[in-house]
């Protein structure tokens, strides 16, 4: 893992080991003013713009999918929200009926006694003290009968609140779904704008391309661990951060994909959360809401396991593994991968499995 900085950075700062495409100095030499002004230095100039552009539609891209992930989580939500209503409508719908039939029982029996006064009933019944009897029970069933009645119209009260819940969730259901759609759209035309800047590049510029966003990640991350930061970070995995960890580095190679959660293919938080599903904890679906709502921790206290957030707009995010260094699934044409902890602006970090420490 230390490869990450020290070693790796200085090779890359070898100029044996240079593009010679872009007019590269040989072993020992320096490059004058006059190579990086002649057409060799406008090329590097012109691929470095090329990689700012394409990161800056990447990133755009991100947050799009971040928006349309979290737009889906809250469908979902609903949707529960909704199969749990319905389930609720329909057993006081059952509980209605029931109180129905109750009532229309005892006006039954009401009626087969023939709805006489009690006070002729009185004169007319042959025994008085079993008639008094049936007066008092009458009365009560009287009483439970105004209950019942009072009892159904509540629960009326009770089914209309719940049809207009229904009403209200899924109208913000279907915003829900309108902000997705909007966020898919937005997506395709992010990735489709990047895909067409890095098609019109030739072979041996993708090629260099891809060295010049190494070079920068190597850069950060020696500049990261210059600090010192890493004479502080000597925690150790928790037995659920090493499952995550386990299951995270076992998707190495894999693809990036947009929205992708596994198995095959991964975006970043995509990643984070089946690896910590694996560790036996669930976290939210989107690197922003894993920023929101995980338990944060200092960069010195962290340990492997722990959430790396990045950017200000917490738009991508990486797993600690130790040493200073992360797996991340990076962006669209590549694949899960270890690289620096460092390499790229730290937002802060968070700990999945904060609540088992306490």
């Amino acid at each position: 893992m230390g490869l990450l900085g020290g070693t790796a950075t200085a090779a890359y700062a070898d100029p044996k080991v240079r593009d010679p495409q872009v007019g590269e100095p040989q072993a020992g030499e320096r490059r004058d003013a006059a190579v990086d002004s002649g057409p060799a230095g406008e090329s590097l100039k012109r691929l470095e713009a090329v990689r700012k552009k394409i990161d800056d539609l990447y990133r755009k891209a991100e947050r799009a999918t971040d928006a349309y992930n979290g737009a889906k989580e809250q469908v979902e939500l609903q949707q529960k929200e909704i199969v749990k209503l319905a389930r609720n409508i329909d057993r006081t719908q059952q509980k209605l009926a029931a109180l129905k039939r109750q009532a229309g029982a005892l006006a039954s029996a009401q009626y087969r006694s023939g709805g006489m006064p009690s006070e002729a009933r009185l004169v007319l019944g042959a025994d008085s003290g079993a008639f008094l009897d049936n007066a008092t029970l009458m009365r009560k069933a009287q009483q439970a009968a105004k209950r019942v009645i009072g009892q159904l119209s509540r629960t009326k009260g009770e089914l209309e609140d719940y049809s207009q819940a229904a009403t209200d969730r899924w109208e913000r259901l279907e915003e829900n779904r309108k902000k997705k759609d909007s966020a898919r759209r937005d997506i395709k035309k992010q990735i489709d704008a990047a895909k067409k800047l890095e098609s019109r590049l030739a072979a041996k510029e993708k090629e260099r391309l891809k060295k010049l966003e190494d070079e920068l990640a190597l850069r950060e991350q020696q500049k990261w661990l210059d600090s010192g930061v890493l004479e502080e970070i000597n925690n150790k995995a928790s037995r659920f951060g090493k499952k995550a960890i386990a299951y995270a580095t076992a998707q190495i190679g894999k693809d990036y994909v947009w929205g992708a959660e596994g198995p095959d293919t991964f975006d970043c938080s995509g990643l984070t959360l089946r690896a910590w599903q694996a560790g036996g904890t669930t976290i939210p679906r989107t690197s922003q809401e894993q920023w929101r709502q995980l338990h944060r921790v200092a960069i010195k206290d962290m340990r492997p396991g722990d959430l790396i957030i990045y950017f200000s707009d917490a738009s991508h995010v990486g797993m600690y593994i130790g040493d200073g260094a992360i797996v991340h699934a990076p962006r669209p044409g590549r694949q899960v991968t270890i690289t620096g902890a460092g390499s790229m602006p730290i937002l802060g970090v968070v700990r999945p499995d904060a609540e088992s420490d306490r």
